[in-house]
């Protein structure tokens, strides 16, 4: 079965070279892609280079090849027209339907999935007419993304930058991978915790835990992708921002527990996938443990972590919020790791609770994952061991049972 087709629109920003690493990944993982630079983005990067990284003709000028009809032929056969960057310029001409280049006639056109990932300077980004022409392109279905915070043109920093290539390509590959342009998720906030709390000994030293976040990461992309407004509370990861989402960095458990909080007061949907330390030291210490000279080791005295997924599941922050637990288990003489989740589910008061088997070389870390979800209801749903970003897709759904459970 072929992969998808996709449109690359490439605006006239200083973030078009970015765009070729974007345009790299869709093609190395088999995507067919024909590049439609705007005739400023070609200042910037040229037509040879779309061309090498494609390998197809690039499509510049309603009026070549003017027998094959360009200009409706490439919307009418994408499978997904993404613009990186979208420049203002380039939002404002989508949101009032203006036409006066190839871009910009294959938007009016596409009847796909069309994602817009914004580029420009933080004072742009925030005026009230790039503010409400996102808001037109929203209402109508199609997608704008979140733009990141960080290093701008110069010396500026801010809101406005170009979201990770490699971000943009997990986003729309969520998309193509649901075959649908529905936002279903549009309208709810969600707030996703994710990787592993660490708490202090001294300086230089903590406990922690073998969470890499990517699960919870996942969910956050997928969650914007399905057109969710996405808060993300990520703990000691690496990885980078998911595109669309606003993230919170944290690192203790105390902090994590204050963030989601905060968070969850407009929240539709929390989901708590980190794995959050269930103790820490009493005390930590101000300088440097230092080893004794008769090897004895020092004392550390443990207390329990408030236990946040439960205080969420007890003690809701709006009328209607749904809650979603993570349990990550081992068996033991007690039971099985799914037992031990099962008797999880009622003791924390949540809705849904996905269960992992977890070890060495199971769940932490890799980049796909196999669960059981586990509903309020007494259902059980088994999700075979695959990608992460499909157990997100399978989680999600699950959460629109649960708000809608008569459809």
């Amino acid at each position: 079965m072929p992969l998808p087709n996709v449109v690359l629109g490439v605006g006239g920003g200083i973030a078009a070279y970015k765009a070729c690493e974007l345009l790299r990944l869709f093609t190395e993982s088999g995507h067919g892609v024909t590049v439609v630079p705007t005739a400023s983005a070609l200042h910037f990067v040229g037509e040879p280079t779309w061309a090498a990284l494609s390998g197809r003709p690039v499509a510049t000028e309603v009026w070549e090849r003017v027998h094959e009809v360009p200009h409706v032929r490439l919307g009418r056969h994408a499978d997904l027209v993404v613009v990186a960057p979208a420049t203002a310029d380039l939002l404002a001409k989508a949101a009032h339907g203006l036409a006066d280049d190839l871009l910009t006639n294959t938007l009016l056109t596409a009847t796909c999935p069309v994602v817009f990932a914004p580029a420009m300077h933080t004072e742009m980004w925030e005026n009230a007419a790039t503010q409400e022409n996102v808001a037109t392109l929203r209402r109508r279905g199609l997608y704008v993304i979140e733009p990141a915070v960080g290093r701008l043109t110069g010396a500026d920093t801010g809101k406005g930058r170009l979201p990770d290539p490699s971000a943009i390509f997990e986003y729309c590959r969520s998309l193509l991978a649901r075959g649908t342009a529905e936002p279903d998720l549009a309208g709810l906030h969600v707030v996703v915790s994710a990787g592993g709390t660490r708490e202090p000994i001294d300086p230089v030293r903590f406990i922690g835990n073998r969470s890499s976040g990517k699960q919870g990461f996942a969910l956050a992309g997928t969650a914007a992708a399905r057109g969710a407004r996405v808060t993300l509370v990520a703990a000691n990861t690496s990885l980078a921002d998911p595109a669309g989402v606003d993230v919170v960095r944290v690192s203790t458990t105390a902090e994590l527990r204050t963030a989601v909080r905060a968070a969850a007061r407009d929240a539709d949907v929390v989901v708590m996938a980190a794995a959050v330390a269930d103790f820490r030291p009493r005390e930590a210490a101000e300088a440097k443990i230092k080893k004794a000279d008769d090897n004895s080791a020092p004392e550390i005295r443990l207390v329990q972590n408030p236990h946040v997924l439960r205080e969420l599941g007890h003690s809701r922050s709006r009328p209607g919020q749904t809650v979603v637990g993570f349990a990550a288990e081992t068996g033991d003489a007690q039971g099985t790791w799914l037992e031990h989740g099962r008797a999880k589910l009622a003791k924390y008061g949540v809705d849904l609770l996905i269960v992992n088997e977890v070890g060495v070389d199971l769940t932490f870390g890799a980049d796909h994952s196999a669960a059981v979800v586990i509903g309020a209801d007494g259902s059980e749903e088994p999700v075979a061991d695959g990608p992460k970003e499909r157990l997100a897709d399978v989680i999600w759904d699950r959460v629109l049972k649960v708000r809608t459970p008569n459809d």
